[in-house]
């Protein structure tokens, strides 16, 4: 089952997709989110969110700075201060 993630920053919407999981730069540590995760909120660190499209797929590499991540019921949203 996919999960639903949101990569947002303070001028737009940068990607709505269902993917198969989604490894987010915590500030504690990165974090790895797959369907059904418990709900969960942290701040992120500068870094690089790594998105994995499929099981077994290589990821795709996205650089962000700084934000919050959460994980609720519609999914992961992470809200960037900078991304791409």
């Amino acid at each position: 089952m996919p999960i639903h993630f949101e990569l947002v920053t303070p001028e737009k919407l940068l990607r709505s997709e269902d993917v198969y999981m989604v490894t987010v730069p915590g500030t504690e540590g990165d974090f790895g989110v797959l369907e059904g995760h418990a709900p969960f909120m942290s701040t992120v660190r500068d870094g690089e969110i790594k998105i994995y499209a499929r099981n077994g797929a290589e990821p795709e590499l996205v650089p962000i700075k700084g934000g919050f991540a959460e994980v609720g019921r519609d999914g992961l949203t992470v809200l960037a201060e900078q991304a791409g």
